[in-house]
């Protein structure tokens, strides 16, 4: 017996199945065939380049640590937080701001 798809046997191979087309939204503010995931992706993209630390760290006369960010702050540890808490917080923070920013209406939010 010879096996399917040897010489001479014909092979049915499927069809590709086409990706959904979105329908347009009316009165959208955007390009409704572009992904909203795409629009947050890049957002999430900026803020990260937009909020990288920059330089060296610097011991100030105080005894605390700075760094700078790219966006103008300067990071610093305190008296109940570390440098680093202050990095990851600012970043979270510059996220969500660009998050939100592009969010789509309606999308149900944990902060208003």
């Amino acid at each position: 017996m010879t096996p399917p798809g040897a010489a001479g046997d014909a092979v049915a191979v499927p069809e590709p199945v086409p990706e959904p087309v979105p329908e347009p939204v009316p009165g959208a503010d955007h390009d409704a065939t572009e992904a909203v995931s795409a629009a947050m992706r890049r957002a999430k993209v900026r803020a990260s380049t937009e909020h990288t630390t920059v330089g060296d760290v610097r011991r100030l006369p105080d005894g605390r640590v700075s760094i700078a960010c790219a966006c103008g702050m300067d990071l610093v540890n305190g008296p109940t937080w570390s440098l680093d808490e202050h990095i990851r917080l600012h970043r979270a923070e510059a996220r969500y701001l660009a998050l939100a920013a592009v969010a789509p209406p309606g999308i149900p939010r944990l902060v208003p």
